[in-house]
């Protein structure tokens, strides 16, 4: 079952993904879940994403992908409160600029972080080294079967 999906570009980059692409990435995580599940995407440019960041983080700088998950009021049917996932906000600046750090093709990079925000959504973390390691390789199974490396490989 494919996930709802909508995308906002708001960036004035020129090489963000198409609505295709992100499909194929979600859809990947959630494959196999029951739920039919709404997601909500918006490419920004650093002012944005800054603002964000330092409004829900803390943090004054644009950083490359935050997930806010849903919360639904309650009371609403368990199918509604399943089906609605979140919204995913990535700097099309900063993903370029970190592809380029990386040496990393920069749609490789698109994919890693749209499958990691969305794995944040599902409720995934990686503050602490046991949840780093689960989710590390939830994500890079996925990007394996998308013929995509470990992202995290040649991270020291």
């Amino acid at each position: 079952m494919q996930t709802e999906l909508e995308i906002q570009r708001v960036s004035a980059a020129a090489d963000i993904p198409d609505n295709e692409q992100f499909q194929v990435w979600v859809d990947a995580v959630l494959y196999g879940k029951a739920n039919q599940y709404t997601v909500t995407i918006r490419v920004v440019d650093e002012c944005e994403a800054q603002r964000y960041n330092r409004t829900y983080r803390n943090r004054d700088y644009a950083t490359n992908v935050l997930s806010f998950a849903a919360e639904l009021p309650e009371g609403l049917p368990a199918e509604i409160k399943q089906s609605e996932l979140g919204d995913l906000l990535i700097c099309a600046t900063v993903v370029r600029r970190e592809a380029s750090e990386l040496q990393r093709a920069e749609i490789d990079h698109w994919a890693h972080l749209t499958i990691h925000g969305i794995f944040h959504l599902l409720g995934y973390d990686h503050e602490k080294a046991d949840e780093a390691s689960i989710m590390e390789s939830l994500e890079t199974s996925i990007l394996a079967k998308l013929g995509i490396s470990d992202p995290y490989r040649d991270i020291a």
